[in-house]
């Protein structure tokens, strides 16, 4: 019989994903999820079809280590347009399979043995796996309910001889905030005092609400050669299947970066690029109808939940909100509660402590918003009847 040494021990001790944890419960008991980030009825039919015609007409070999040029240019044109980055898309953008490819690749050329990585918790759980297996250590700092403020003392204290790295995700899963402009100034500061290297996760560019400006740590002239900014096309076009992503970088940090990418995937199917391009080269409308649409979901589903009782914070962004349940649950058992939820109302979220090295902040839970509206209107009145007592089953 193998011994438990053959497995390497940061696999072997990584749990399964609460997302498919509570998709197995959502499955098994016939409840609506709202628990996994996968949206429905948003994607664009110009995108899907251009994969089509890819398809059939190829080629159908490898393309090229870095990525079609023409996803690689639309990749710059699309930053041009909407955030004023001037980018040289023959030096400074590689697509990947994926944004946790891109990550993936990123962790692996730029970490040594011992160097220390800062995440922001409620941190996305794949950050903290794989910047381990790449031989980092990270140092969680931790934002808290209900403001979400970026605890900058907690963070200078994070800091020490060994950090190279800092991991921002903004727009920020699961709690949707938008780093303020102020924010991002003093990360920019810290950067430069401590010569760190910024890993900009901006997957939820494109999904930014109320008019609200997004500025990408990437146009932060004073730090643009130390941003490592990716990008997903999963998110912007709802395409979470077709795991498209692109790195942007000045090419002292991309080149390491594509040659990591080089023995992790090599190349991404060409006729997604394709057809990738052609969605990121759609007119300022698709984006601005994309935005709309989300918002329309997303005060469907805030104000709903509201009216149930949850008490529900602001959604600046992605696609996700967070409610508080210790108005249903003064126990605070966020993992209990989507449970229970999901058992006696027949909705599914997911607890924001998974979100959390410690799993000690138990007080909310994530629900997705990017669903028909049939979905979650179904859902709605699902957790009316269920803080009614009466059985949604029966609905």
């Amino acid at each position: 019989m193998l011994g438990t040494t053959v497995v390497n021990p940061i696999f072997a001790t990584v749990r399964t994903s609460i997302f498919e944890s509570m998709s197995r419960l959502a499955t098994e008991t016939g409840a609506i999820n709202l628990g996994q980030g996968f949206p429905e009825g948003l994607e664009p039919e110009i995108v899907i079809e251009a994969a089509v015609k890819a398809l059939r007409d190829g080629p159908h070999q490898y393309p090229p280590m870095m990525g079609l040029p023409g996803l690689r240019q639309a990749v710059a044109d699309n930053a041009k347009r909407f955030l004023g980055l001037d980018i040289d898309w023959e030096r400074e953008v590689l697509v990947t399979s994926g944004a946790t490819e891109a990550l993936t690749d990123t962790f692996l050329a730029l970490l040594d043995q011992g160097d220390e990585v800062i995440v922001f918790e409620p941190v996305y759980d794949a950050y903290g796996t794989l910047i381990r297996r790449a031989g980092g250590v990270p140092v969680p700092v931790r934002l808290s309910p209900p403001d979400w403020a970026l605890p900058l003392d907690a963070l200078e204290a994070a800091i020490t001889p060994r950090t190279k790295l800092i991991v921002v995700n903004n727009p920020m899963n699961p709690i949707g905030k938008v780093f303020y402009a102020q924010e991002l100034s003093a990360l920019s500061e810290i950067a430069l005092k401590h010569d760190l290297i910024i890993v900009a996760d901006e997957v939820y560019e494109h999904l930014v609400f109320d008019n609200r400006p997004f500025v990408s740590l990437f146009g932060l002239p004073e730090i643009r050669d130390r941003v490592v900014r990716i990008g997903s096309a999963g998110k912007t076009f709802s395409l979470t299947g077709w795991k498209v992503g692109y790195v942007t970088a000045a090419p002292t940090l991309l080149e390491p970066i594509s040659r990591a990418h080089q023995f992790v995937t090599f190349t991404t199917p060409p006729a997604l690029q394709a057809a990738i391009a052609t969605g990121l080269n759609l007119p300022d409308s698709y984006f601005a109808d994309l935005r709309s649409g989300l918002e329309d979901r997303r005060d469907l589903l805030v104000n709903g939940l509201r009216q149930v009782g949850f008490n529900v914070a602001a959604v600046d962004a992605t696609y996700f909100a967070v409610a508080d349940i210790r108005g249903f649950d003064p126990h605070g058992d966020d993992l209990a509660f989507s449970r229970r939820l999901t058992v006696e109302a027949g909705v599914t979220p997911v607890p924001v402590s998974s979100f959390y090295g410690a799993r000690d902040v138990t007080s909310h839970v994530r629900f997705c918003f990017a669903k028909h509206r049939e979905t979650l209107e179904t859902a709605l009145d699902r957790l009316a009847r269920w803080r009614q007592g009466q059985s949604w089953k029966a609905a």
